[in-house]
């Protein structure tokens, strides 16, 4: 593993970047937000970057006490934040706000895996959330499952689909992109770009007071 570079001062913004102030560190972080992952879907989603890079990179990340290597149920070794590193979430938050303002790139990709919204569109959601809001709703973007969940005054976006959703939409990557960085109206977003299904009538409606109070958290 690289030794990790240092700025060797005491101010703890600069103790942080010791740590995170990587890129790829932030990146990774802002993938494992979503729930844990096997070292192939972390590679997939971040586009570009080398499978030895990854792997100094997620040694890094553990030695720093952010990420750990857990196993699944079914024995494969899986990549996960430790409690510290979930606590990422609010400045990985604050980061999307930031580069909400910024000029798009002039070549745009797609990433490998959407896992990159769980940390941007569910801290929104976390912070948004009020106590009217109860309901899980499975989001399918681009076909690729991730479950809303909403109630006790918390929120989270995790992948996967929920087991028993009160409400399924199904849309895609560049429309929910726009609207979330304010390029798209909701009432055009929802007309257009969304396709329901829903198990408890009324739950749709929580869902989407929820979507449009997250968007306004981005600033």
């Amino acid at each position: 593993m690289t030794n990790p570079r240092s700025y060797h001062l005491l101010c703890p913004i600069s103790r942080a970047l010791d740590h995170v102030g990587d890129r790829w560190a932030l990146l990774i972080l802002r993938d494992l937000h979503a729930g844990p992952a096997r070292f192939k879907d972390l590679a997939t989603g971040l586009k570009g970057i080398a499978s030895n890079l990854l792997s100094d990179r997620l040694q890094a990340l553990e030695a720093s006490g952010l990420v750990q290597k857990i196993r699944s149920d079914y024995d494969v070794s899986l990549y996960s934040l430790t409690a510290e590193g979930e606590k990422t979430d609010q400045l990985l938050f604050e980061l999307a706000r930031i580069g909400r303002r910024m000029p798009h790139p002039s070549k745009i990709q797609k990433p490998g895996n959407l896992r990159t919204i769980a940390v941007s569109l569910g801290t929104a959601c976390k912070r948004a959330v009020g106590p009217d809001h109860n309901f899980t709703a499975t989001l399918l973007i681009d076909e690729e499952p991730y479950r809303l969940t909403a109630g006790g005054g918390d929120a989270n976006i995790r992948a996967g689909a929920a087991e028993n959703p009160d409400v399924v939409m199904k849309t895609s990557y560049e429309p929910i992109m726009a609207m979330a960085d304010g390029n798209m109206a909701r009432d055009e977003f929802v007309s257009k770009h969304v396709a329901l299904e829903v198990m408890t009538p009324g739950k749709e409606k929580e869902l989407f007071d929820l979507l449009a109070r997250a968007i306004q958290e981005f600033g």
